[in-house]
């Protein structure tokens, strides 16, 4: 694997017919060296902190391969940076496991939760279903924890570790939220892995209803 770009972004007011927002999700391609803290990139700006960043979801990351899908399947250009990720990552998997870890130099990030789409991404790529095709394309990205800060780059080398200790995907997450019905079993089996507290809290309010 290897990072094809790295990507930061400041707050821009976006519409699309009827919504107009204000959103950090338009980042855009840094060409040098950017520092990873344990709250992600420097420079890249957070608007709605209920929902984005934080020390479980400090660094979201984008397969180049993934894009190159999109655009396969549905004829338009698809670019590093447009769904919002900080890394985009040649060969990034969508199933990797929580706690999984991607080493870049001496940055070590740990995988925590798949990103889920909203409203600020259909206005982003103007178009109100685009949130559905994202869930039917289950080719979500995956946030991170930074275990270890550092500087990385476009063009480092990414290695895979496996946390060994979870055997919850990415995928699992992502399914999980778009579910009406829960097995007990499963839900706990979830609450054992290294997963994001905002997911934590949800799966945990699920459990208490199953």
């Amino acid at each position: 694997m290897r990072i094809t770009s790295v990507n930061v972004g400041r707050a821009e007011t976006i519409a699309h017919e009827n919504k107009i927002m204000t959103t950090g999700i338009c980042k855009r391609q840094v060409p040098g060296p950017v520092e990873v803290t344990a709250m992600g990139l420097r420079g890249d700006q957070i608007m709605n902190g209920e929902h984005h960043g934080g020390i479980d979801q400090a660094v979201y990351a984008y397969s180049a391969d993934d894009y190159e899908w999109w655009a396969s399947d549905t004829g338009r250009e698809f670019h590093a940076g447009l769904f919002g990720e900080n890394l985009t990552i040649s060969g990034l998997p969508s199933d990797m496991a929580i706690g999984d870890r991607l080493l870049i130099g001496d940055v070590v990030l740990e995988a925590t939760s798949a990103r889920i789409p909203c409203s600020t991404l259909a206005t982003r790529m103007a178009d109100r279903g685009f949130g559905q095709a994202f869930r039917k394309a289950e080719r979500p990205g995956i946030y991170f924890r930074v275990l270890n800060p550092g500087i990385v780059a476009s063009g480092d080398s990414v290695t895979m570790i496996e946390g060994g200790a979870s055997s919850v995907t990415v995928l699992d997450l992502f399914r999980f939220a778009y579910e009406t019905s829960h097995e007990a079993a499963k839900l706990r089996r979830f609450l054992e892995a290294p997963v994001a507290e905002r997911v934590r809290a949800q799966i945990e309010k699920k459990l208490a209803k199953a």
